[in-house]
């Protein structure tokens, strides 16, 4: 085939056009809005005129339960959140051919892209910060750009978004003021959007929502700030709220007991990453991160629910289940990625189960149950030294003290911070029943607590950070004595407890994506890179000037071609390439040579 010039910089004109009044274009804000009047940002360039198109193909709730081959409909894919594709035109004997058939740089202002591409049928979604981009996903060209207005005095402290929920003839996304906006899938049409939390307060959305049964359900980032988590659904048709659950209970809740006294009422738990969701069981399993502030001893307690995955009627609300990885945190280990759910042989038979590899860098293996969850295993995954046990009924984990920040206290403390992983989603390949992590190893950090008081919206985490000059730059972080590596891929069996293969690379890496090509795509160093997933055997990679992928690498099929596509950071300023605007992160899609 011919290769497209790289890179195909779609959609580089002057201004986008308003909608008119009352249809909810790009820049318009709702006038009734509770938390605040908005203010437009610079827009990007208008889009050109579009070829005639199928119709949209609508995303119904079979779809979403059993979506087929070619698509990607949600974060990670499928309700499991194994972040794996059947897809296998792409494999181990010609992924060495894949090379970049179309890109399209989106105009992102600030922040970093970290949204997988959401795919139906010939339309890819695309975010950013404070868009959302439609794309023709077998040639890159722009379909329909929507620019949500960020209003002036928002708190951004995470400047991203982690990609759109589909759902019929609707495409759904959170925002940095804290709303929820749903557009018709077909136009970028403004169709509603709701207010869940006030932004003034430190409250914002960077997660993709999750939409079951009907419902388009939500949680918000905020942590640092003092807010108290929470998870909302809203009627997908209408956006009313349907229910809301507090991840800390107030006095009288269920697990109030663990807080003293007002502590409940900043204490965090914020929720920021998508959940998972069992259909057998109508049950939604959602991470929750620490809590605040960031050292325990101010708040003593065990601090429910933070640092917990629990599991909620999708419909009601209700809490039904919960496990508690590690009680009254100091060292900001938030588990906010969903565990995954699949079966694990053991005694030779399958066990539904939960997986959830965690910032504290213990691998955790939970038993789904009807009637709740049950402990069954962990074992660390990366350099440790604060867990000094783990209770083997409870899977409650021991301190050593000499290791814990406090106030007035400073600790070193291993992992670091950034924690054994960072968010960016593992995946599951059910061919080689191996469980591939993307692992931060070999990094501490030294914390010490201090006294704070809270004031609406402002950082509450009440801590102090050693800093270290690491890789030419000032950090919080530091490499531990005699290490020679950061970044790694596991492969783990998790129906023998074995880690199968390792990789190391100097720096951490991102997101993981497996497929049935026996196939592991990972990006770290700098590129996108693919390995044998059964041998970690490395087969290729691809690196845009130096700069890599920072979203989530997923694959989809448009007209019987296989597509490998990821958002690359990548500052046109240091691109060279001539005639591009100013800014930018770049979508990319790769597929074989001779195949488009």
């Amino acid at each position: 085939m011919r290769i497209l010039p790289f890179l195909v910089l779609a959609g580089l004109g002057t201004q986008p056009a308003l909608a008119a009044p009352g249809q909810g274009g790009p820049g318009q804000a709702d006038p009734a809005a509770p938390y605040g009047r908005a203010q437009v940002l610079p827009r990007p360039p208008e889009l050109p005129t579009q070829p005639d198109r199928g119709p949209y193909l609508p995303v119904s709730d079979a779809r979403l339960r059993e979506p087929e081959p070619e698509s990607w409909l949600m974060y990670r894919r499928t309700y499991d959140g194994w972040g794996f594709s059947p897809l296998r035109q792409i494999d181990s004997s010609n992924v060495a051919d894949l090379v970049p058939v179309w890109g399209f740089r989106t105009h992102l202002d600030d922040g970093q892209p970290q949204a997988p591409p959401i795919v139906n049928g010939e339309t890819m979604f695309v975010t950013t910060a404070d868009q959302v981009v439609a794309l023709d996903a077998g040639t890159g060209v722009p379909v329909w750009r929507y620019v949500h207005p960020i209003p002036a005095d928002a708190n951004r402290p995470h400047s991203t978004n982690r990609g759109v929920a589909l759902h019929e003839d609707m495409a759904y996304v959170g925002t940095l003021d804290a709303r929820v906006v749903a557009l018709e899938a077909a136009t970028g049409r403004l169709v509603w959007q709701r207010a869940i939390a006030d932004y003034r307060s430190g409250y914002y959305i960077t997660m993709a929502p999750l939409v079951v049964n009907g419902k388009v359900i939500v949680g918000t980032s905020g942590g640092e700030h003092g807010v108290r988590g929470f998870i909302a659904a809203l009627d997908a048709t209408t956006g009313a709220e349907v229910w809301r659950w507090h991840t800390i209970p107030a006095p009288g809740e269920p697990g109030s007991a663990t807080w003293p006294r007002d502590a409940w009422r900043t204490g965090g738990g914020a929720v920021w990453l998508t959940g998972t969701y069992d259909a057998a069981r109508n049950r939604t399993y959602w991470g929750v991160g620490n809590g605040g502030p960031w050292t325990g001893d101010a708040r003593p307690g065990d601090n429910l629910f933070t640092n917990s995955t629990v599991a909620l009627d999708p419909d009601t609300g209700e809490l039904e289940a919960h496990h508690q990885y590690h009680w009254n945190g100091s060292w900001d280990w938030d588990e906010a990625v969903a565990p995954l759910l699949l079966d694990v042989e053991r005694g030779g038979r399958p066990v539904p189960a939960l997986v959830h590899p965690g910032r504290d860098g213990y691998l955790w293996l939970l038993a789904r149950e009807d009637a709740g969850i049950r402990f069954l295993e962990a074992q660390p995954f990366v350099h440790h030294n604060v867990f000094t046990a783990i209770d083997p009924v409870s899977g409650r984990p021991s301190y050593d003290p000499a290791h814990v920040p406090r106030i007035g206290y400073r600790a070193l403390y291993c992992p670091s911070i950034a924690g054994g992983r960072g968010w960016r989603p593992e995946a599951f390949n059910p061919r080689t029943r191996l469980l591939y992590v993307p692992v931060i190893n070999n990094l501490c950090s030294i914390m010490e607590g201090r006294a704070v008081e809270y004031e609406p919206g402002e950082i509450f985490v009440g801590a102090r950070l050693d800093r270290f000059e690491r890789n030419g730059r000032n950090d919080v972080v530091f490499k531990r004595d005699g290490a020679g590596h950061v970044g790694e891929l596991q492969a783990w069996n998790l129906d023998t407890g074995r880690r199968e293969w390792v990789r190391e690379f100097p720096t951490r890496g991102g997101s993981v994506l497996a497929t049935a090509g026996d196939l592991v795509f990972f990006d770290v160093d700098g590129a996108l890179r693919a390995f044998d997933a059964r041998s970690g055997e490395p087969l290729w990679q691809h690196s845009l000037n130096r700069h890599g992928p920072t979203g989530v690498a997923v694959t989809y099929a448009v007209s019987g071609v296989q597509y490998v596509a990821v958002q690359f950071e990548a500052p046109a300023r240091r691109l060279d390439i001539p005639g591009t605007p100013p800014a930018g992160s770049i979508v990319v899609a790769f597929a074989l040579d001779c195949q488009c």
